[in-house]
């Protein structure tokens, strides 16, 4: 099944809340952005934006300049229903991570945040496009948090096989330019109860 009809299959047969990625109040990456001192206009990039509360959240903490990309329409339409009028005030992108076709002619952002999308890519050609894109997009002085399977986390997740990550790796993957600001080890409950392993970090261009 090609990737897109993979994630649109997913969102189309769950609720949101039951997914194992569901954060019904996403406090980490909330806490993180906060720290970051961000003016409330800034541009922030949700890479694999899914269906998460953290647009919600955002908006309602004043954030005027959200960019939600997702590969599944599915996803974004979920949230656009669930905020209703609001959703006007977020600009809604349909795009591969991997093979950005309008990701390639968006303007810097001040801040890249990705929770739980960057491990799904295992090839190596797909996390170079990955960050290179990354880089391509973030400006000077920018912020990128990543949260990721730490590498005691498990080996596939939604059905696909995922690539672990610690904040060494990261920082190798990112290369020269970034500043480690920032990581810690998280774990997260699923709906189910299950634990999962993650590693946040906070980079700064």
């Amino acid at each position: 099944m090609p990737l897109q009809d993979h994630w649109n299959s997913l969102y189309q047969k769950a609720q949101t809340d039951r997914l194992g990625w569901y954060e019904s109040l996403p406090q980490p990456s909330l806490d993180l952005i906060e720290a970051c001192g961000l003016p409330k206009d800034a541009r922030i990039f949700h890479a694999g934006a899914g269906a998460s509360t953290l647009v919600d959240a955002l908006l309602e903490a004043g954030y005027s300049g959200q960019i939600a990309c997702d590969i599944s329409a599915e996803a974004l339409q979920k949230v656009q229903d669930r905020l209703g009028a609001e959703a006007g005030k977020v600009a809604w992108i349909v795009d591969d991570l991997t093979q950005p076709a309008q990701l390639k002619d968006l303007a810097p952002v001040h801040l890249w945040h990705d929770r739980a999308v960057l491990h799904f890519f295992t090839e190596e050609k797909d996390q170079q496009t990955y960050f290179d894109l990354l880089r391509q997009l973030l400006q000077p002085g920018g912020y990128a948090i990543l949260a990721t399977y730490n590498l005691r986390g498990v080996e596939r997740c939604a059905g696909l096989p995922v690539k672990r990550y610690d904040a060494s790796l990261l920082t190798e993957k990112l290369g020269p330019g970034f500043q480690l600001r920032q990581a810690f080890d998280f774990t997260y409950h699923m709906p189910s109860g299950e634990e999962r392993p993650y590693v946040y970090t906070v980079f700064q261009r």
